[in-house]
Order: C-alpha cells, then structure tokens, then sequence
C-alpha cells in the first residue's frame, strides 16, 4: 500500500492544474565540436605598465622593453610587435636587457638574478637557455660589440664572464679584492657599470658604487689604473677616441677623466647647478645616466638625464642635449626609466654618427628628433596612448558592416592627421617585415576613458590604430571643483558602451547616472542638445538583503548609502545649453539626467538599444527606464518592485515608489497617455512564480512565507537588458511582437510588452510600454546575459534600422556584415514556409517592426521544431535554456558553490553558436547552444590578475578564505571587470591585461593556426658593417685599435668555473635540440660502424680476389712452360 503523505498531495494537485509541459522530441543539431576550440593569447596593444629594462639593436632596428611582470615587448615597423614572457620562477621584473646585435637574439636579467638567452629569429621570441646565480645578485651586464662573451657584474663587486652561446661560465674572474687599491679597507660596493675602451678591447673600465672607477687589464689580470670619485657613481660612457671617458654622479655632477694616473677629474661640471653671491654650488638630483656620441662631422653630444636643481619648483623629468656650447632641456610628461641613443654605425672606435633618442618613460616611449633644429619628437605608430586616461570600459565589434570602418577613419582624420610640431622625419624604428594578412571581416575596439573620452579603434590584422576620438565632456559645462566629501572623483567617466554598428547609433552610460544619445552624420551641424531629467522618487526604505529558501546563493548586490535630507545633492553635471557646433562623426541627439531620492546620484547598470523600435533602455540600481529617442521622451521609469505588477514574489513593505507623475519632476515629460497608469496594468499577465526545478519541464514550488517580512524593494537592480521580437504571453504564442527583456541581480527574468504605431504616425503617436507582470523565470545570482535563438539554434540578430546620411536626403543602405550565417527571426508561417530550407542558405536581414501588428498567421500549433524560440539566460551561478513559446526549461547548468561568472556572452562561430564564459576561478569554458554542452573548460587567467581594476586593491574581502582557495570578491569590483573583459563573435576576445595594455585572444582553433601569418617577422637578414680599419699612420705610431682574442683568454684555458656560483637551465627548445642531436650522433655511429665492416669486407675481398688472381697467372705459367716443353716431340716419345 502507497504511504500517504502530505508532499504527494501537494505533488498531485500540482500536476493537475500545471499547463501541459513541452518535450522536445526532435533536438536541434549541432556543429559545434570540442576539437573547434583553443585558447590562445594573439595580440598585446598599448604600453608595457612599468617599464625596467630597456635595448636596441642599431643593424636590425629592433627595440626591446622589459617591465615589472617579466614580459617583454619587441618593437619593428608598424605591425611588427611580438611579446612574450619569462615563466616560472623567472616570473619577475626584468632589470637589464641587450641584445646580440645582428645575431637574432636578446639577453635579459629578471630579478631573481636569472641570465636567459632570447632567440628572435622567430615570429614569437623563446628562452634558449638560462644561467641562475645562486651566490651573487646581478647589478650590470655589458656585451661588447661582435664578441661572444657577456661581462656580469655583481652587487659583491665581482665581474664574471659568460659564453653567451653555450651559456658556460669562464673560469676568469675579477674579484673585488684585487681591483681596489691594497691600502683600501671598505669594500667597494656594487658593480655599477662596465664598458670595454673603443680603441682597446684589452682594457674595461670597472665603476664601483662608491666612486672607485678601475681601468682593469684582462691580459695581465691585474689594475691599470685607478681614480676616486667624490660622489657615489650612476653610470660611464667613453668617447670615441678611447683617450678619456666621463662619469656622472648623485650630486647631479659630470667628471671628466683621462686615461692617465690623475688624482682629481680633469673637469667637474653641474649643468643645472645654479651658483649664490656666496659662491655655494646648489644641490641638484642625481644623474643618472650619461652618454657620448660624436657626429661625421666631429660634433660631440652630451645626452644625460636627470640632474636637476633639488627645489621642489624645478623640473624633474628631462633630457638634457649638450652639443658644444648649446645646452638645450627637453621636458618629459613621465619619469625617465632610460634613454638609448640610436645611432648608424654600431661600433664604438668611431663617428658613430647620432641621428635619435629613444626615451623610455614609465608610461610612455619617445623619440627625439637629433637631424632636426629643436630637436622635436617623432609621432609614435604605435597605440601607446591607449592609457592616456584610465580605461574605465570597452566593447568589441567583429564582422561590423564594412563601410564602417572607412566612415570612422574620415571624420578622425582632423584628430589623427599628423600634428604640428613633429618631426618630418620617418619613424626609425622601422626593422622586421610585415604583410598584412587580414581577417574577411572587420574588428572595432571601443574603449571608454575616465575623463569620458571614447577612442574607436581598427583592430583588424593584428594591429591597433586609432579611427576616431569622441570627447563626451564637450557635451557638459565645465565641472566645479567637487568638495572632497562628495564622494564624486570623476563625474564623466564612461561606464557603458552600446553601439548599433547598422544604425549607427551610439549611447554611452556615465557615473552619475547620466546616459547620453549619439547619432553619427558625416557633416557638421549646429544644434541644441535635448536634456531630460528623470528623477527616481520613492519613500525610504531600509536596505534589507535576503533570499527566499530555494534560493540558497546570496546574490551581488549594488552597494547604495542611507540618503537623508541633508544628503541632497545636485548633478555635477550641467548640459551646455544653446545652439552648439557638433564636427563630425557622432553627434549628441540626447542626454538623460537620472537622479535618485533627493537627488542623489545612481549608478547605472545596464543598457540597450533598438533602432528598429526607436527605443533606449536603461537599467539604474533602483530600476528600468525606458526612452523613445523618436519623439524623445521618457516612457517608463519605475523600480525593480514595480515592475513584478501584481505577482510579486516577494512580501514587500507596502510603501511604493513615486512614479513621475506631473511636468515638474523632469523637463520634457511624455505625453498624458504615455503616463504609467492603471489602465496598462490591464495588459499584465498573471503567472504564478513557480521554481524550475532540475529538468522535469515544470514550475514548481510556490513562493515560502518567510519573505514576508523583508523588505527589498531598494536592494534590487536591473543587470540585463534585451529587446527582441518575441511571444509575449503564453496564450498568444503564435504572435510575435515586440518585447524587452528585463535581468534583475536577484536572478529573475521579467518582460515589457511594446506597442508601436504604424510607421507613418511614428513621430506623433505614442508608443505604449505594458507591464507583463511576475517573473518568467528566475535563477540563482544576479543575471549577467540574455540571449535569443531561433529554432536552428542560431543566434537572433537583432533588428535594426540601416544608417543614412541626412545630408544626401536619401536612404544609404548599411552593407550586411560580411559572412554572417545567423538566422532572422522566423514566425510560424515563414518558418514552415522555409522549414526545407538548408541552414547555410539562411542569412541575416534586418527585421524593420514599423507596425503594432507584428505577428505571424495563424496555425494549428506550435508542434513543428521550426515554430520554436528560445532563450538562453546566464546567471552568476546558473545558465538555463527555455523555449520561450512553452514556458519550460529544456537544458541547464549549474557552477560550483565556489565559483561565480564574471563575464558571460552567447557568440556565434562558423559552425553554430555558443555561451562563452569568464568564471571567478580564471577558468575560460565555451558550451554548445542549446545543449549546454561544454566543449573547452581551460585554467586561462586568474581574477587577482586583473585585481588591478578594483577599488579593492587586495581584491579579497577575507584573507583567510583565500586558504580555501576561495576568491571573494565584492560586486563592485567583479562588475568593474566585467567591463574591461569582452567576447565577441568569431571565437575573440580582450581584456585589459594591465592598466596600460589591451590583451587579445582567441577560442577558435582555426584562428590558432592562421595567427602566425598575421604576425610580423622579427629578424631579417643585414650585412654587418665593417670593423673600422686602421689607417697606416695608426698603425705605424701605435693609435689604431687593438684587438682581443677573447676565446684565448677566457676559454677552456682560464680553468673551470665554480660550480656553485651559476647553475645552466637549458631551455626547451635547446632540450629538444640535445635529444635530437644526440639522436642524430646516435643514427650517424651506427651507420659509420656499418660503413666500417663493409669497409672491412670489402677488403678482405679485395685480397682474396687478388690471391686468386695471383693464383691463375702462376697457374697460368705452368701451363705455358708444360707446352713448350712437350711441343715438339711426338706422341711416341712422351
């Protein structure tokens, strides 16, 4: 007998009354497939962030620049632009760097005191090999120009010296304790810099950190000569002539000295150094590096940087050009990291006629101009600028229309055109090779700025160039100086970017709440600019977060403050007001000034925009707004409580929000019957809220009553935002009509009913926003994605109105995007009509809804898999799949209680469609749609890594729960970096990788395999300029240069290196290089050894055949002799 129990009746009543549960009897195939998919990182745009090291190489013109994480960039031509990084527990800042000039390859220093050999003869630069020291802390290296052999010089002041081919360490040493005088009794300190003398490779000058400086005799081993500094050493740098070098010091000082025994430098100058009446020197900041360089036609160049006067008014980042007696003073924007001067002819023993400087500055890269009077900069190709304020948010575009690229490049020419005051002069930084080998489609980066300034970029083939600049701040008056208790540091900071690239239709969200309309126009117009101000008005309610018992995840909540009277506040925003010049490109149609209770500001959560429609929407912390950028006017503005209507699942406090309600609460309020009133409430549509339960196709479980007592009507946001054509009721399923789609932070899914008037009374009729009532479906955690897909499982693409230029009067179509397979939206009769129709035959057309009566014709159902919709909503903790028609759920997927999405985003590729998602545990996984099937789950990046967008420095609320390998970080910082992490269609992506630098990649594999030939070639082939040759009276009176055999003197015969000093990591690639080469030794023995026993057999043959053949001829002499001997006689006398 059944055991009766209370939860079976409840189970049976529910089974009863639920609607008939749809199953899907046919499931929607899928091209998607695992082997689809790779994660690789393709292109690094923007500056290094903290920049350390610094080399170039003068016969290739190839520029490196190390940073602070142990990357490092190599710079060409433009498009030539590789990076890499140094793994393991070389993962650290990388202190020094020079390259092998003209061999291909570059030596780097990281912190941990790690030589490693770059080789660039590739496309991607890879670690060779590698020399740890164990004993001793790197401070310098230096590589003498055509030599094989690196000097090291230690923080102890010791000089070691490496092969730089086999990564040996020489037995030659030069130990501290016998380069410093016998009387001396302090140690000298650090190596601070080593060069060899031009004109004599026997000679190195050592410069220890206490102003000792040796002229050091490798033959002899021993000191030569030996000068005191007053003042601590930065940096030596030897003229030409190898007769005198100088030196610069901490007290902003350059000392001249000869090469002869002197006790005091020959001169001691302080350039900036002003001198009182009393005839006291004033302090100056150190010098931190000088150099000499000597033109064809014998002038000399004193380039330094630093040495400034102390006082506080001074200039402090400069470069400083001394040529003669003309001293000319470059100021810098940034602090100076390093400076190189970039000169024609590599060796040191002549002219090495300087034609630049390239000043490494610590976020940004200059060249000067030394050819050129004035000495102006070159314009940089490259995107260094992308941090010229703070990248606040971005968005990515693939497969845009192919005009807009073109439409974007001219009306940026006035902002991009080469600007006055740069040299004419080519950029000289021109080495490698680039093709361009682009994409069939086009790719735009937007990237939005904390002083509101939004940058559209070409991201296509591999490069980053700026198309067009667009400055919001024109738009406002210029802002008071806020009181620092205002909490408000930048009012203009961009923080959403929704462009409709067929429409051209822009709208940008700010931080204090306000959103402002673009349209794009290729002429300039004068005009004013329409502000409306849109208040939030409610009772106050206490901030109280809860759940209901189903829903056992917390969700993120928009952090909002108690407000009182006094905390009434105004917009620090004020729109200009008047006719104003709008250049052109985007121009401002609208401005919308939200407010909240008693006119505080809000933050603005989400945002979206339909053409099509004529409509904007606009999710605030508190709730929806909605605008008809038509007639611009506001049709909607409510709470998130608001919009439930009368199916609230939640058991508010019964005080309510204050709707807009006379003319006074906004500048330009909607006509009478665009008012919210009772009478759109008649269209809601009550749904009971049922919980989805695992996949059982119903809604179940009613609400509990222990909400009743929370109130949570101000801790609700709306996230999410969508408008597609759509069923809007469950009874109508067959009509398609057009609807918003609506994401709150509490995981549920309400919709908007949208009624338009006939195309031709768009302009003066209103459009009706109808409530539908009650959440469709709700999920765990905030909502972060929706998405539409037809019954082929493609994408929907959203309808839109194509762009035309008002000027020309008439209707210029936007191209389709090149190479779209997504499918239009279908209604059922259309549906059945095609429903033969191949799927690759199937492309995207616009969808213009210029009528209320949008709606397929009748039929007898929704049985056919053709007639289906559905919708894919990601949540922090959840993905669902619904048929949107039946209201039941057909696939979903839960994440760990650990884990959390970031950043979710449904893409289509070339062979169907599929949900990307960034998690908080740094994996990256792609699954099919609808399926949800994963197809790549890979540990791609940490979110500590990207930390550096959170106000929350540390990132983690609790340190101790990082021991359970648990992140927890808070909503504001997780929404901050979903804003700078983007998917695109394609299988791309970016995200800002540092506070200066745009990271791409890529999931596709097919994009893994075509990378390559997108990418420049680092490493071409030059002839080395000839070594100088001295002349004959040189040579005759012993002036010309004298050479070195390095191999001699520091090879095996210097003995065998301590082994405890340096330890040889080979590289991966050298590893594979062993195996094979001994492999190949191997196979060459063995067939050697066979060639030997053939060897052998052969001539033990060959003697054999010679005996025999000696054998015949002796036989062949008997036989001979026995004729003769019998020839004459007769047979009877034999």
């Amino acid at each position: 007998m059944k055991k009766f129990t209370f939860k079976g009746v409840l189970d049976g009543f529910r089974q009863s009354v639920q609607p008939h549960v749809f199953r899907q009897e046919q499931e929607i195939p899928e091209h998607l497939r695992i082997e689809h998919f790779a994660v690789k990182r393709t292109f690094r745009h923007g500056f290094p962030y903290s920049p350390t090291a610094f080399a170039f190489d003068p016969v290739q013109r190839l520029l490196a620049i190390g940073d602070k994480s142990g990357f490092i960039r190599i710079l060409g031509r433009p498009g030539v632009d590789a990076h890499a990084k140094h793994e393991g527990e070389s993962e650290c800042a990388v202190i020094l760097a020079e390259f092998l000039i003209n061999e291909g390859a570059l030596v780097t220093v990281t912190a941990d005191d790690t030589v490693h050999l770059w080789s660039i003869r590739q496309k991607t630069p890879q670690v060779v090999q590698s020399l740890k020291f164990q004993r001793e802390r790197i401070t310098c290296i230096h590589l003498p120009v055509g030599s094989k052999w690196l000097y090291v010089g230690t923080e102890r002041g010791n000089i070691h010296v490496v092969h730089v081919e086999t990564f040996s360490l020489s037995g030659y040493i030069i130990n501290w304790n016998k380069a410093i005088e016998v009387v001396r009794t302090s140690h000298p300190g650090a190596v601070i810099a080593l060069c060899d003398n031009p004109i004599d490779a026997n000679k190195l000058l050592i410069a220890f950190e206490c102003g000792l400086l040796v002229l050091w005799d490798l033959k002899s081993k021993s000191a030569e000569l030996r000068w005191q500094a007053a003042e601590p050493v930065k940096s030596v740098a030897w003229h030409y002539e190898g007769k005198y070098f100088v030196s610069s010091h901490t007290d902003g000082s350059i000392c001249t000295w000869p090469t002869r025994p002197i006790l005091k430098p020959q001169s001691v100058i302080s350039p900036h150094a002003k001198i009182s009446k009393e005839g006291v020197v004033e302090k100056c900041k150190p010098i931190y590096k000088v150099d000499l360089k000597t033109s064809e036609i014998g002038e000399t160049f004193t380039i330094f940087s630093g040495g400034m006067p102390s006082e506080k008014s001074s200039k402090s980042n400069c470069i400083t050009v001394v040529v003669g007696k003309s001293t000319t003073v470059l100021e810098m924007e940034h602090v100076v990291v390093d400076f190189i001067i970039l000169c024609q002819n590599p060796w040191l023993c002549e002219t090495q006629e300087p034609y630049a400087i390239a000043v490494l500055l610590q976020y940004d890269l200059v060249l000067i101009d030394l050819l050129t009077p004035g000495f102006p900069c070159f314009e940089s190709p490259y995107p260094m600028d992308l941090h010229e304020s703070p990248v606040t948010c971005c968005t990515y575009l693939t497969d845009c229309p192919s005009d807009l690229v073109p439409a974007f490049y001219s009306v940026g020419r006035s902002t991009t055109s080469k600007k006055a005051g740069f040299s004419e002069r080519e950029w000289p930084i021109n080495g490698g090779e680039w093709f361009p080998a682009s994409c069939s489609y086009s790719e735009i980066v937007i990237t939005g700025h904390q002083d509101g300034t939004l940058r559209f970029w070409d991201a296509g083939a591999g490069t980053l160039q700026i198309l067009y600049k667009l400055k919001t701040a024109k738009v406002f008056e210029k802002p008071k100086n806020s009181p620092p208790d205002s909490g408000i540091e930048n009012p203009l900071a961009v923080q959403h970017i929704h462009l409709c690239s067929e429409s051209r239709r822009l709208c940008v969200a700010g931080s204090v709440g306000h959103v402002m309309l673009f349209k794009f126009r290729k002429a300039e117009v004068t005009s004013e600019v329409l502000t409306l101000e849109i208040p939030i008005l409610y009772e106050n309610f206490d901030d109280i977060y809860g759940t209901s018992p189903e829903c056992d995840f917390i969700p993120h909540q928009v952090q909002k403050t108690e407000s009182s009277e006094s905390d009434k506040t105004d917009c620090p925003l004020k729109v200009k007001i008047g006719l104003h010049r709008k250049p052109p490109g985007f121009q401002t149609q609208l401005v919308c000034l939200t407010t909240g209770p008693n006119r505080r500001n809000v933050q603005i959560t989400s945002i979206c925009i339909n053409s099509s429609y004529g409509l904007m929407a606009y999710g605030t912390e508190y709730g929806l707004v909605v605008i008809d950028i038509v007639q611009k006017i506001c049709l909607l503005s409510a709470v998130c409580p608001d919009l439930y209507g009368a199916n609230d699942p939640y058991s508010r406090n019964p005080r309510s929000p204050k709707r807009i309600e006379n003319k006074e609460e906004q500048s330009r309020s909607p006509s009478s019957d665009q008012e919210l009133s009772a009478d759109h409430f008649n269209c809601f549509y009550v749904i009971m809220w049922r919980l989805f339960d695992k996949l059982d196709g119903s809604f179940s479980r009613s609400r509990s009553s222990s909400m009743s007592s929370i109130d949570m009507s101000s801790s609700e946001s709306v996230t999410s935002l969508a408008f597609i054509e759509s069923y809007g009721k469950k009874i109508d399923a067959l009509a398609l009509v057009p609807t918003l789609w609506v994401g709150t932070s509490f995981g549920s899914i309400l919709t908007l009913l949208i009624t338009l008037p006939e195309k031709e009374l768009r302009r003066t009729q209103p459009v009706l926003v109808a409530i539908n009532g009650g959440p469709l479906v709700r999920l765990k955690g905030s909502v972060t994605s929706i998405s539409f897909l037809d019954s082929f499982g493609s994408l929907i693409p959203y309808s839109f109105e194509s762009w035309r230029d008002e000027r020309e009067g008439k209707k210029d179509r936007t191209p389709t995007k090149s190479g779209s397979k997504t499918i239009p939206t279908l209604t059922p009769t259309t549906a059945n009509a095609i429903s033969n129709t191949p799927v690759g035959n199937l492309y995207s057309s616009s969808n213009n809804a210029s009528s209320s009566g949008i709606s397929g014709s009748l039929s007898t159902g929704l049985d056919s898999l053709t007639d289906r919709q559905y919708i894919v909503i990601t949540s922090e903790k959840q993905t669902k799949v619904f048929d949107i028609a039946n209201q039941s759920c057909i696939y979903h997927n839960n994440l760990s209680e650990m884990d959390f999405a970031v950043k979710a985003q449904a893409i289509s590729m070339k062979d169907g469609s599929c949900l990307a998602t960034y998690l908080s545990n740094g994996h990256l996984t792609v699954h099919s749609l609808p399926s949800l099937r994963l197809l790549l789950d890979t540990d791609f990046l940490p979110l500590m890594e990207l930390s550096f967008q959170t106000k929350c420095k540390q990132g983690i609320v609790d340190p101790m729960l990082s021991i359970w390998g648990q992140q927890i970080i808070v909503h504001e910082d997780t929404t901050q970096i979903s804003k700078i992490f983007c998917f695109s269609h394609k299988g791309h992506g970016l995200y800002m990788a540092t506070p200066t630098e745009i990271q791409k990649f890529t999931i596709s594999s097919e994009f893994c395999h075509f990378i390559l030939d997108m990418m420049g070639e680092l490493y071409t082939s030059h002839e080395m300029p000839e070594q100088p040759k001295d002349g004959f009276f040189k040579g005759l009176f012993g002036g010309g240069t004298k050479s070195l055999d390095r191999e001699e003197l520091f090879g095996e015969q210097s003995g065998k290196a301590n082994r405890s000093v340096a330890k040889h990591i080979p590289g991966p690639n050298l590893e594979q290089l062993g195996q094979r080469a001994s492999t190949a030794a191997s196979e060459i023995s063995r067939a050697h050894q066979l060639a030997m026993e053939r060897g052998e057999k052969l001539n033990l043959l060959e003697e054999r055949a010679e005996r025999m053949a000696n054998q015949a001829q002796d036989f062949s002499g008997t036989a001979h002799q026995l004729m003769l001997k019998y020839k004459d006689k007769k047979w009877y006398q034999l």
